[in-house]
């Protein structure tokens, strides 16, 4: 008997609850939409619908990808960050909800016909830059990351976007080489220390960017290279904001203290978790 839709889903299904996925039900969909070429509409309005051996087969080679654990992110090629569509690749860290902290951060800190310069450190896809200049259509911003492949993969974001007249994207290593001054910076930086890489969850550990992930023996390496930059890198009540860690969100406000800058309370996540550490320097 050949497959139909709801049958290709129900089996697409349990296999993904088989492997340990967390959202079988929603990664299953996804799978059927990308590997078979269906709508959403498609599923819930003709679910019997014979589907072909070579969409049943297409299918089943993307949920062996995710059967390994393979992000879907990189499965697909995408993922929705606050309100954009971004593509993403190996290349880059997938962007996470935790993160529109900081985009949320940046967008109560900006005002919305403020002209304002914008400086993302390991900028990865785009996506909190692209995020704050989609919202802030006077403000421009630079990106910086190592990774030439990540660049990349911002630009063609900010291609996809229309904005990359407002956005300029530079190799190199954190603030090496920066020389202007911002009313914001903002930075996801690598912050899970070395040894803890192999205890991630399969999909982290195996397959996202271990330059994206590893802040060193205690995941504080990249926070000590920014902070000793920022004081020059902010204007004069300049506003700074870091996501961090779980545990480490006093260890990077005393970083950004030691350079004289002044720092607030952190902001805490939906688990409550202290996930953003922000501060200024002094008008």
């Amino acid at each position: 008997m050949s497959e139909t839709l709801v049958s290709l889903w129900t089996n697409v299904r349990r296999r993904l609850e088989s492997a340990g996925v967390d959202t079988p039900v929603f990664e299953a969909r996804l799978l059927l939409e990308a590997g078979a070429g269906v709508s959403r509409l498609d599923i819930v309005t003709d679910p019997r619908r014979p589907m072909s051996d070579a969409q049943v087969e297409a299918v089943d080679a993307l949920v062996q990808r995710r059967e390994a654990r393979e992000p879907m992110s990189h499965i697909i090629g995408r993922r929705h960050f606050w309100t954009l569509d971004l593509a993403v690749s190996p290349d880059v860290l997938t962007p996470r909800p935790e993160t529109e902290l900081l985009v949320e951060f940046a967008l109560k800190t900006l005002a919305p016909d403020q002209p304002a310069r914008v400086l993302d450190l390991g900028v990865g896809s785009g996506a909190i830059l692209l995020a704050v200049l989609n919202e802030r259509p006077k403000a421009t911003g630079v990106g910086v990351d190592r990774s030439a492949a990540a660049l990349a993969i911002a630009a063609a974001n900010a291609e996809a976007l229309k904005l990359s007249d407002r956005i300029e994207l530079v190799e190199g290593d954190w603030a090496n080489g920066v020389t202007e001054t911002f009313d914001l910076v903002l930075s996801n930086p690598p912050y899970v220390a070395s040894n803890d890489i192999p205890a991630l969850a399969p999909e982290v550990a195996r397959y996202e960017p271990k330059l994206a992930l590893d802040g060193g023996a205690d995941g504080l390496d990249a926070y000590r290279a920014i902070t000793a930059s920022l004081a020059r890198l902010l204007k004069p009540g300049g506003v700074f904001a870091f996501e961090v860690g779980q545990g480490q969100a006093d260890a990077v406000a005393a970083l950004a203290a030691a350079q004289g800058l002044f720092t607030t309370p952190a902001l805490r996540d939906l688990a409550g978790i202290p996930r953003v550490v922000s501060g200024r320097r002094a008008a």
